[in-house]
């Protein structure tokens, strides 16, 4: 108690400095260790209100749902009611993905293989996750099911479907029903109308490159997306409860089969730096010497999340931001309270080489293309590399064209030269379209070279 008590402390005297360095307007960083706690919260939860930002306050969690959702899931299993190895149209027989043989398994640890970033609106209405489902129809397989990690947030959407169909009930009430009342969660919100009965964050965003954060144009994003993580919102408190039934083994929640089968390894991921090292039925797994370290993030309009388990030492950390360079801010704070309190040691993510060396480009240049976005890779006259990310449809309206140049960070992974978002986004080359040139590109999606 004394340990994290004087945790707290540091932490109330030390964030403020933090989020002011890293241009976060507010933060809540909560640290649980067996059944002790330590929560702090700095800053100011809308800039354009002034309003403080309290350890009760809810911020949006955003893909840290995936893993709610994947334990309403394994709860069904549990039940007898879900085979994690039969194809998702045995539960969903008017789905009209082309590729049949998908499985929940698949789905849930995003090697399903179909393009996952699509964010259709559907209403408000309760309807929206069934209305959503039904737009599959034609959606592009990117790949065979199984064959590689495609981070898939369509995917998590068809899932939240399976729990709506099997409860006969929507999405937000399971999550209500089956996560938020056995936890006793106090400050717990699944959408916009529920979250302005608390303290509620709104996410902030630049104008411009380098310019002061100001509070988006709206809360949250498409209730179609609720299960893939649109919309949830919590205190850190409520985050560490969902944390610790899984350090616990389901706690009565879920079974002790069902937490264990969330942690095994599904998939490696190509070696991206900024993304576990795999990924379990829900779960990111980070591979360090100290012991397994397992977790998710996510982010929103404006708002960004961190979840990091330790189950070796019963360590729970949570870091909730509402804009600015939250990647930075989690840099800064996580690692070293993980190494502090559990002895593990996990990895930052990448930075490029000082002084890049000149690499040979031919199997990377081309157009790799999504629904999204366009990826163009090209090389100057003086041979330096570029990306140019060229937005399509919706995420058109969102964010603009840019370019930026790439250097070499290792075998088959290039690396933005500058920063975006607090990141210098890798990409990994994988594969071959027959003539020695990649046939995708890596971010965390997989993207496929245009014919």
């Amino acid at each position: 108690m004394d340990k994290l008590d004087a945790l707290r402390r540091r932490l109330e005297q030390e964030l403020p400095a933090l989020l002011e360095h890293h241009r976060v307007p507010a933060a809540v960083l909560a640290v649980a260790l067996g059944e002790e706690t330590a929560t702090a919260a700095a800053g100011v939860l809308n800039l354009g209100t002034g309003v403080t930002a309290t350890t009760d306050s809810v911020f949006q969690i955003g893909s840290i749902t995936k893993v709610w959702t994947a334990t309403l899931v394994l709860q069904l299993a549990d039940e007898g009611l879900v085979d994690l190895d039969a194809p998702i149209r045995r539960y969903l027989p008017d789905l009209k993905l082309s590729e049949a043989a998908i499985t929940v398994r698949q789905l849930l640890s995003h090697t399903a293989g179909f393009e996952g970033d699509l964010f259709t609106d559907t209403g408000p209405g309760d309807d929206a996750v069934e209305k959503f489902v039904a737009t599959l129809d034609g959606v592009a397989q990117l790949f065979p099911p199984g064959e590689l990690f495609s981070y898939n947030n369509a995917g998590y959407v068809v899932l939240g479907r399976l729990v709506e169909v099997l409860r006969g009930k929507h999405y937000e009430d399971c999550l209500r029903e089956h996560l938020a009342g056995p936890l006793q969660l106090r400050h717990f919100s699944p959408n916009a109308n529920d979250a302005i009965r608390f303290r509620a964050a709104i996410g902030h965003l630049e104008p411009e490159p380098g310019a002061d954060p100001v509070p988006a144009p709206f809360w949250s994003m498409l209730r179609s997306n609720g299960p893939a993580g649109s919309s949830l919102a919590m205190s850190a408190a409520d985050l560490l409860a969902f944390g610790r039934m899984h350090l616990a083994g389901g706690a009565g929640v879920l079974s002790a089969k069902s937490a264990a089968a969330m942690l095994e390894r599904q998939v490696s991921l190509p070696p991206l730096g900024i993304m576990g090292d795999a990924w379990g039925l829900g779960w990111e797994l980070f591979d360090t010497p100290g012991g397994q370290v397992f977790g998710h993030d996510g982010n929103t309009i404006g708002q960004a999340a961190f979840l990091r388990l330790v189950p070796g030492s019963d360590l729970v950390v949570a870091l909730l931001t509402n804009g600015g360079d939250a990647m930075s801010l989690y840099a800064d704070v996580v690692p070293a309270l993980l190494k502090e309190f559990a002895g593990v040691e996990v990895s930052l993510p990448p930075r490029p080489p000082a002084e890049p060396e000149p690499f040979a480009a031919d199997r990377y240049l081309g157009t790799y293309a999504s629904t999204v976005a366009d990826l163009v890779i090209s090389q100057d006259g003086d041979g330096r590399v570029w990306l140019e990310q060229r937005p399509k449809g919706t995420a058109a309206e969102l964010s603009a064209a840019s370019k930026s140049e790439l250097v070499r960070l290792g075998a088959d992974t290039l690396i933005l030269r500058e920063a975006q978002g607090g990141i210098h986004l890798p990409l990994v080359f994988l594969g071959d379209d027959g003539s020695g040139r990649a046939r995708y590109v890596h971010s965390g999606r997989a993207t496929r070279r245009a014919e």
